[in-house]
């Protein structure tokens, strides 16, 4: 196993930790996380400043060009909203149809639509960290960002569930060059999806090749169970 340098920063609304080998790792990891700064910066409708913010503010029939971070999640936003026929929605019901994206510039068309990448953007987070950590010529690494997470080389993850009952965590399977998101599905959880789950389950896990996908799918695949809709990202979901 390859001796990793690993390192812990508050971002994206949770603890963001990243490890990595190579040479140069220590920089990597620097620029990694500087990665991820750039993306909640651009993507986070908390930013006062970013693209989701500033569309958020606009009035109706309004026009403003968006940064390449934020051209390619709502890309894939729309990709995946179409693909599992309106489930995911990152208009969270204020108007599917009241925004457009034609290359960099975005569009408001209804005067009460917002956006919130909050369903997928933490995934696209971690992608982008991965990518930079190869780019700075890393053999082996991880990122994790409060249970999304993605490893790459020889750099397995033991993947570990949160008890909800009694506290702590208990490991449930190894992840090896791919990514795996989980989300709580419970009465009394955080999640605007309670009680969708399958009765005594409590956790969804959806394994994908890239965090971004394994992020949104678990909202999709919480309010459905739809394999060939996950086949089509290359993802499995499993309920615990």
């Amino acid at each position: 196993m390859t001796t990793l340098q690993r390192r812990a920063r508050p971002l994206l609304g949770t603890l963001v930790e990243i490890g990595a080998a190579g040479s140069d790792a220590t920089s990597a990891i620097d620029a990694a996380f500087g990665a991820i700064v750039q993306v909640q910066t651009q993507l986070s409708r908390f930013e006062p400043g970013s693209d989701i913010a500033r569309f958020n503010a606009l009035p109706a029939g309004a026009r403003l060009r968006v940064h390449a971070h934020t051209r390619r999640v709502l890309g894939a936003a729309r990709r995946l909203g179409r693909a599992s026929g309106g489930r995911f929605d990152i208009s969270l019901g204020s108007g599917t149809a009241g925004w457009s994206l034609r290359g960099a510039v975005l569009a408001k068309r209804a005067a009460g639509v917002q956006l919130d990448l909050g369903g997928i953007a933490k995934g696209y987070a971690v992608d982008a960290a991965v990518a930079m950590l190869q780019r700075r010529g890393c053999a082996a690494g991880w990122v994790n960002a409060g249970g999304d997470l993605r490893c790459f080389g020889d750099a397995p993850l033991t993947l570990q569930l949160r008890d909800e009952q009694r506290g702590g965590t208990r490991p449930w399977g190894r992840l090896r060059d791919g990514a795996c998101a989980t989300s709580h599905y419970a009465a009394g959880s955080r999640s605007t999806l309670a009680g969708a789950a399958p009765q005594g389950s409590l956790h969804l896990s959806v394994l994908a090749p890239r965090c971004l996908w394994a992020d949104a799918l678990t909202k999709v695949a919480a309010l459905r169970a739809d394999d060939a809709l996950l086949a089509r990202f290359g993802a499995r979901a499993c309920w615990h």
